[in-house]
């Protein structure tokens, strides 16, 4: 059973739940991805999505999810533009293109895209690895010379880092409700993450670390030792390198699946192994 409050994971308390009668807006602009990031939003526990919808943020534009699409989500983002100039939050999603013909949006570049949007947005939220250190766009020899969202920022605009592939619901939506509730992004270690979930090592808080300290390993994801949960660091996990939030939350993940930690939310991680093994690098 999970221990994560997710109040005290973003320094709310009950009272301040009280006094909020007002939704954060959200653009959610997708660039080169595979939608797995919206759709790690949609599977939160704590809060759950629907509860972050109904009653704290204001999903305006979303590729995938808005309800209304062609004309109409086009022409109700730009109003977003002017009805909240200064109070929205731009979530992006995806690798930036390196040149306009890979991603068009509604007949416009989603670099211009992502770049109108970002002027008057009160932060800039790049959720996934994609988004947040160029991903799988932009690994090994790819005619897309993809980037990571910051090539295509204003450099006055407030930005944070939410790398993972995807990145952890709870923490997407927490990232986004300290906006709602502070008015301003959280505190960000130096390659700007939320420290609140990124300031640890997936091994520093494992379940399994206890098999590691005693020398216990997995020699095979089918062993004797995989079936008693031993340590799976000579299987590959790159736990100890690692920064992210997935054993401290305390909802199972891939540790607790079986299945050694890949590094997702580290830069370069799909040319250090990815999904599929080792890569080459550009």
């Amino acid at each position: 059973m999970s221990t994560y409050n997710w109040l005290e994971a973003i320094n709310v308390t009950e009272d301040m739940l009280d006094k909020t009668d007002k939704r954060l807006p959200v653009i959610w602009i997708s660039a080169l991805d595979c939608t797995g990031c919206k759709e790690a939003f949609t599977r939160s526990f704590e809060p759950t999505t629907l509860d972050t919808i109904l009653n704290f943020i204001s999903l305006e534009y979303s590729e995938l999810l808005s309800v209304a699409s062609g004309y109409q989500a086009e022409e109700h983002k730009e109003s977003i533009f002017a009805k909240y100039q200064g109070e929205y939050v731009l979530a992006v999603e995806g690798g930036i293109p390196g040149s306009d013909e890979f991603l068009m949006i509604a007949g416009k570049s989603v670099r211009d895209e992502i770049s109108e949007a970002a002027k008057n947005a009160k932060a800039v939220i790049a959720f996934g690895s994609c988004s947040a250190w160029g991903g799988i766009p932009a690994a090994g020899v790819n005619p897309t010379n993809a980037v990571d969202i910051r090539a295509v920022l204003p450099e006055d605009v407030p930005v944070a880092l939410v790398p993972g592939c995807p990145p952890i619901p709870e923490v997407i939506i927490g990232t986004l409700l300290h906006v709602h509730f502070h008015g301003e992004l959280p505190e960000l270690d130096k390659k700007l993450r939320p420290k609140a979930f990124y300031q640890k090592t997936v091994h520093m808080t494992c379940h399994r670390k206890a098999f590691f300290d005693q020398k216990l390993f997995a020699e095979s994801y089918d062993d004797e030792g995989a079936r008693k949960g031993y340590c799976l660091f000579k299987l590959g996990c790159k736990g100890p390198t690692a920064f992210n939030a997935c054993e401290s939350i305390g909802y199972d993940r891939c540790i607790a699946a079986g299945f050694s930690c890949i590094g997702c939310s580290e830069k370069g991680f799909w040319d250090k192994g990815g999904f599929c093994g080792k890569r080459k690098s550009k």
